[in-house]
């Protein structure tokens, strides 16, 4: 008999809108796995999530909940792992931070460029190296197979391009991890009781019923990707209770991580909650373009590889 919550991860696929490039995405999936797997050995993959996911409140939508994320966290860890060796599935929101972006302005394609006297359009010099830098940086990690970019904006999207990532990985085993920064919503409304048309303000107060999306954290562990290697991420406001909620989602759903992040204090200090204690992590303010992400991405893979190891030992 299928358990409550398998019925209610089935009753979310079922009300939600098939993707318009499922075909695509498997197609590319397959490619990018393929590329990073050979008999001679298996590179490890990471799948990072990255920006928050939004609830359509129409089919034709105008109307949305959104959750807060630049997705930076998860373009910098990105930039990181592959610099470690990783190849990256960078499953992001459309419009958040990308890698290799992170110098540029956030206007980049206007601020970046400029028109000469001879009407030629030039990058600017305040931004010529680092618009080079991450063009490079960029070209190079795609051609050379080790990032493969899918955006998503929608919950529904999300969670059918995470399913089908983690069944894809099953064949890398413990060289799999999942890095899981995104911010996902909570609630949705079911594609088939949603208006279709642009709700009208003249019917009054909105009164509308939200379903709790359903945890897919455990059935990611133990159903799609058993053997991937697999960290979550808590975000809190009060950080009286941040380390009890981590702790809690890591015995919950399985995690071999979890990273705590307080809502002030994000871009200095994390803590790592494991099943060995909590490890704090600091950004290296001796460096004015350190960001905590390298030294958090370092202690994960460091997990990684001793979880890779006793997993073919």
């Amino acid at each position: 008999m299928d358990s409550p919550l398998n019925s209610e991860i089935e009753s979310f696929f079922d009300s939600a809108p098939p993707l318009n490039d499922r075909a695509a995405i498997s197609q590319k999936l397959k490619e990018f796995i393929a590329l990073n797997s050979s008999e001679s050995g298996t590179r490890r993959v990471a799948c990072v999530t990255s920006g928050g996911t939004t609830v359509p409140l129409e089919q034709r939508c105008v109307r949305y909940i959104d959750n807060f994320s630049s997705g930076h966290r998860g373009a910098a860890s990105t930039e990181h792992l592959i610099k470690m060796g990783y190849a990256v599935i960078f499953l992001y929101r459309r419009g958040t931070c990308e890698p290799y972006c992170s110098s540029l302005p956030d206007d980049a394609f206007l601020e970046c460029f400029e028109v000469t006297e001879e009407s030629a359009v030039q990058v600017c010099q305040p931004y010529s190296e680092a618009v080079k830098r991450a063009i490079r940086d960029h070209h190079a990690a795609v051609a050379g197979g080790l990032l493969l970019k899918l955006p998503f904006t929608t919950i529904f999207e999300y969670l059918q391009m995470l399913q089908m990532i983690a069944v894809s990985s099953r064949s890398l085993g413990p060289c799999s991890m999942f890095y899981l920064a995104a911010a996902v919503s909570d609630f949705y409304v079911p594609w088939k009781s949603m208006a279709e048309h642009k709700i009208q303000s003249g019917s009054g107060p909105l009164d509308m019923q939200l379903l709790q999306v359903p945890k897919m954290l455990s059935v990611l562990r133990k159903e799609w990707a058993p053997m991937a290697f697999c960290i979550s991420f808590k975000l809190e406001t009060d950080a009286e209770i941040l380390l009890e909620k981590a702790d809690m989602a890591r015995k919950k759903y399985g995690m071999h991580a979890v990273v705590a992040n307080e809502l002030l204090s994000r871009k200095e200090q994390v803590v790592v909650v494991t099943n060995n204690g909590k490890i704090p992590v600091y950004r290296d303010k001796t460096s004015s373009d350190s960001d905590v992400e390298k030294p958090l991405t370092k202690l994960l893979v460091d997990r990684h590889s001793v979880y890779i190891k006793d997993s073919n030992t």
